[in-house]
């Protein structure tokens, strides 16, 4: 059990689906990207935690971390290896935009800058979690969910899919042997055929049901890598979205519900505007991640008992609302 006293070091291995968005060295204030003109009050689900659980959960000091790309490529000529790529973000968050699988191990070496930050406190982060959250970008994409449309079993797709396991799964072993207490989440693949980009392709039941059978192959490695470990969780990331927005219906198309909270009702649609659950740069909202959280702050106290105060409705409401209402970025 983790001291519930104490402060819980958690580290985000990752994409964009964990990048903070106000980043602005990666996403510059003179680009549309993440939120728009509602960037000030769009939040990552990182974000989200920091502000609503920040006395509990330590991502790390905010600042600026890594270094210019080509820095790292001349120093590693001499053996050095360094963090990259230069971001805006919490100290303990290694989500890069753009990572693929390979971006663990290789390219951003994103598990080597975790490693090198747990080796400098090893004692505290014996009460650590870790949230590995990858894949969308190497095997959900539109050609890879066209492929598993036509044939769950794809040669393709499942290559890909057991690279990628087989990445994570050398990740969970790095992270264990330098610290054995450390738990793991491990973050299911998000459905893309939901993506609000995609609602017009893949109009079939048969279609649809292929690439739900597809995407289990990798979800069931997870699991079955956390069922043989009490430091792992798994975290089903398609289920929790169909408990919220729901799916497409019985043919394959699309039948979303909206979801009322803070006084909206927030539909699968894109917009910068936070009553539309993905921005329109396709990644998550505001109202996205803030209830993403809730569900991760659920699954850490049912699985690792770590006794953290749930996120409740009201408190969601009360704190989706004052932004809303409040384009300032909260301190």
């Amino acid at each position: 059990m983790i001291t519930r006293t104490h402060t819980i070091p958690l580290a985000v291995l990752g994409d964009s689906d964990s990048h903070s968005y106000q980043d602005t060295i990666s996403f510059p204030e003179s680009t549309p990207a993440r939120g728009g003109t509602f960037r000030p009050i769009t939040l990552q689900w990182t974000e989200v935690l920091a502000r609503l659980r920040g006395e509990r959960i330590d991502l790390g000091r905010w600042g600026v971390w890594g270094q210019p790309d080509l820095v790292p490529r001349a120093i590693a000529l001499f053996g050095i290896k360094v963090r990259k790529p230069r971001k805006r973000d919490y100290r303990f968050n290694f989500a890069v935009s753009g990572a693929t699988c390979g971006d663990l191990l290789g390219g951003w070496r994103e598990v080597d800058s975790l490693l090198d930050v747990i080796h400098e406190d090893m004692g505290r982060w014996r009460q650590g979690i870790v949230v590995i959250r990858i894949g969308v970008n190497t095997f959900a994409t539109a050609a890879s969910l066209d492929r598993l449309a036509r044939d769950p079993s794809a040669p393709e797709v499942t290559a890909m899919i057991d690279a990628c396991v087989s990445g994570i799964r050398t990740t969970v072993t790095r992270i264990h042997a330098l610290q054995p207490h450390l738990r793991i989440v491990l973050v299911g693949i998000f459905d893309e055929s939901h993506w609000t980009k995609y609602l017009d392709r893949w109009q079939t039941a048969a279609e649809i049901a292929n690439i739900d059978v597809g995407l289990d192959s990798f979800d069931d490695a997870l699991r079955s890598i956390a069922s043989h470990d009490p430091r792992i969780a798994f975290f089903d990331d398609r289920a929790w979205f169909r408990k919220l927005w729901g799916g497409r219906d019985a043919q394959g198309v699309p039948a979303y519900r909206a979801l009322p909270i803070a006084g909206m009702h927030v539909t699968n649609t894109s917009g910068d505007d936070p009553g539309n659950a993905v921005l329109a740069d396709g990644h998550a909202g505001l109202v996205w991640n803030t209830l993403w959280a809730k569900a991760l702050v659920e699954l850490l106290n049912t699985e690792f008992d770590v006794g953290l105060e749930p996120l409740t409705d009201v408190e969601i409401a009360a704190f989706i609302q004052a932004l809303v209402h409040d384009t300032r970025v909260p301190e």
